[in-house]
């Protein structure tokens, strides 16, 4: 019996296929699982982790459907251009899996195996690494603090005098007016000086800006927004 499909592309076996599919599974099953390992976020996502198996293996089934047939490639991507996808990446880490996958299914599907398992092992040795030292960490916290002040009035050296006082530094970076305009919310990035809770901030904030709401986020840089 035949098991051999022949076309414009090429030949390709049953085999082929079948290890194309196997060693694809494997591979993005190492890198989700890698993804699940090092994730710190609040906003993880089962489904996503899920994509990122189910499309690694598409990839390198599509990589055998095109082959070198130029105009092959061309009409996937036509079809593929009318998908839409709606679903917003909150990281930039994210992207970097998504590229990752396919980047393994394309040289599984492409049959460069030793590639791709080499490609995926070193790269999810990388990520692990990045995780596990911190490499890039920047040592200095800073939070977020949120103050709402009425609008009939100027507010921001009241509020910078309460900022001297508990934090190291800080920087107004943004002014919006909320309800109508009635109120004028103000934003700050701060260091908090050491030994001053937040609670300290907002209880001496509160005091100032006639007893409206007074927001401190902490850790901003580790949780989604």
């Amino acid at each position: 019996m035949n098991l051999s499909f022949e076309d414009l592309t090429g030949t390709f076996s049953v085999t082929d296929v079948a290890i194309a599919l196997a060693l694809s599974f494997v591979l993005s099953l190492l890198i989700a699982w890698v993804y699940r390992a090092t994730h710190r976020n609040v906003s993880y996502s089962q489904s996503y982790v899920q994509t990122l198996v189910i499309l690694g293996m598409l990839v390198a089934v599509i990589m055998l459907v095109v082959g070198s047939n130029i105009a092959r490639a061309f009409a996937l991507v036509g079809a593929l251009s009318v998908v839409r996808f709606r679903n917003a990446i909150k990281e930039t880490r994210d992207v970097g899996f998504i590229f990752l996958v396919m980047a393994v299914g394309m040289a599984v599907g492409t049959r460069f195996y030793t590639l791709g398992a080499v490609a995926a092992v070193a790269i999810s040795l990388v990520i692990y690494l990045m995780f596990r030292f911190n490499w890039f960490q920047l040592n200095v916290r800073r939070q977020v603090v949120k103050v709402q002040v009425p609008a009939d009035g100027d507010y921001t050296h009241v509020i910078s005098d309460v900022l001297i006082r508990h934090t190291d530094e800080f920087e107004l970076v943004s002014m919006e007016s909320i309800r109508g305009g009635a109120l004028t919310e103000l934003m700050y990035t701060v260091k908090i000086k050491k030994g001053t809770e937040p609670g300290d901030l907002i209880s001496a904030l509160s005091e100032r800006n006639s007893g409206q709401g007074v927001t401190v986020l902490t850790g901003y840089d580790q949780t989604d927004l």
